[in-house]
């Protein structure tokens, strides 16, 4: 089973507690930080992938904790009609969603791999990389 693309929403009560560390150590999930930030006031946001076969004790312990729960809503998607396989997303892909394809040099685009940083939209010259909500 692919793991749970979910964004975690902390107060400035529960952003320096050692969540993370609960949910792996007692809970036994795989977690992979995907996306993290602290604003001035010490409001968090994280996106993250989460698996294992306590996923749903896990989220009960995260809501019990205060912390706010959604399920990753958002997607990258590629309008192939607009693309020009410039090559310009592949470089800022930090997840490898986005490559070069050999030896046709055809922009290809795996979305399972896609962490929604959006690093593709701001530099698409031909705005060929879109949001779904």
């Amino acid at each position: 089973m692919a793991p749970h693309k979910i964004v975690l929403r902390f107060s400035p009560t529960t952003s320096d507690q050692p969540i993370i560390y609960h949910l792996v150590k007692d809970y036994d999930l795989v977690v992979n930080i995907i996306k993290a930030k602290i604003n001035p006031h010490m409001e968090g946001t994280m996106v993250l992938d989460l698996d294992g076969e306590k996923y749903e004790e896990g989220i009960q312990y995260l809501r019990d904790q205060g912390i706010t729960v959604h399920p990753l809503t958002q997607e990258v998607v590629r309008n192939h009609d607009r693309c020009t396989s410039c090559g310009a997303c592949t470089g800022h892909c930090p997840a490898g969603a986005l490559y070069m394809e050999r030896p046709s040099m055809e922009v290809q685009f795996n979305g399972d791999k896609c962490v929604v940083c959006l690093q593709c939209l701001k530099v698409c010259p031909v705005r060929a990389m879109e949001v779904r909500i």
